[in-house]
């Protein structure tokens, strides 16, 4: 089975010459170790030494150099905005207080869909849209989020 070697980030690879393309919600892109199967039936092993955050866009290269893109899966989100930063800040710490990943998109927060958040959300004042898109949540503080493996390390860490 082949093997990645190596975690090339969004826009440092040529998509266009990507051997496949494997499809994951955010949850899925959380790995250390996973058998993936891509889109056009391409099999390999994702080992690494630690677990890495692939993003939308990531190219796992593989032993034989070819590159595998990967896609995050729309997933059922609500955007958050508010009607400043102070206002922003209050809802991302409501957010916060109740440990919802939470994705900042410019001036505007996403989560996954939950009624609960959105109720709260709107009772303090939140302006929510319902959407489907890849979902990116930021990652804990204390979480190293390098791409690559202990042999290849391109320098390009996420969220810190």
């Amino acid at each position: 089975m082949r093997r990645v070697n190596a975690i090339k980030a969004a826009g440092e690879w040529d998509a266009a010459q990507s051997l496949d393309r494997v499809v994951l919600d955010a949850d899925e892109r959380h790995r250390r170790r996973s058998v993936l199967t891509a889109e056009r039936g391409t099999s390999f092993l994702l080992d690494l030494p630690r677990a890495a955050v692939l993003h939308d866009g990531d190219g796992l290269v593989l032993d034989d150099g070819s590159i595998v893109h990967v896609a995050g899966r729309p997933e059922s989100l609500v955007e958050v905005a508010a009607a400043d930063a102070s206002a922003l800040a209050r809802l991302a710490w409501h957010l916060g207080n109740r440990h919802t990943e939470v994705q900042v998109v410019g001036d505007r927060l996403r989560i996954r869909r939950d009624h609960v958040l959105e109720a709260m959300l709107a009772e303090l004042g939140a302006e929510l849209c319902a959407i489907e898109a890849p979902f990116e949540p930021e990652r804990g503080a204390y979480e190293h989020h390098a791409h690559g493996n202990a042999a290849h390390h391109h320098g390009h860490d996420h969220g810190e």
